[in-house]
């Protein structure tokens, strides 16, 4: 038996743009990724703080030390520029995995630069 826990987690990113007219997903920087552990294509939740939408989607890499955080396709309806959103990836893993497992979290400003980061316990 398999359990799903957080794996990744951007708290509190800004949203920088929206394109409507691309195929979906949505972009991060690639630093941020690399913060919290991101792959490029990885399954994604996303929860609007602003409006209280969620919706799921894959990551692609954005350019890194950009700050981007860019609402691709439908997911550009649920989400203006300044929007706050928490990015929250998921990983199965057994239960004897998981009695050990902390996730990869980064706390970002309005500029999307991380202002805390820890692995461990969600406060």
């Amino acid at each position: 038996m398999h359990i799903r826990l957080l794996k990744s987690k951007l708290h509190m990113a800004a949203v920088t743009q929206t394109e409507l007219e691309y195929h979906g997903s949505i972009t991060i920087a690639r630093d941020l990724m690399d913060a919290v552990g991101l792959l490029p294509f990885e399954q994604v939740l996303i929860a609007n703080c602003e409006n209280g939408l969620r919706g799921e989607t894959y990551v692609i890499e954005g350019e890194a030390g950009s700050g981007t955080i860019q609402m691709n396709g439908a997911l550009a309806r649920m989400a203006q520029p300044g929007d706050r959103i928490i990015v929250l990836a998921f990983a199965f893993m057994e239960p004897s995995e998981a009695s050990n497992h902390h996730p990869e979290v980064a706390i970002l400003d309005e500029k999307n630069v991380i202002i805390e980061q820890f692995q461990g316990e969600i406060r």
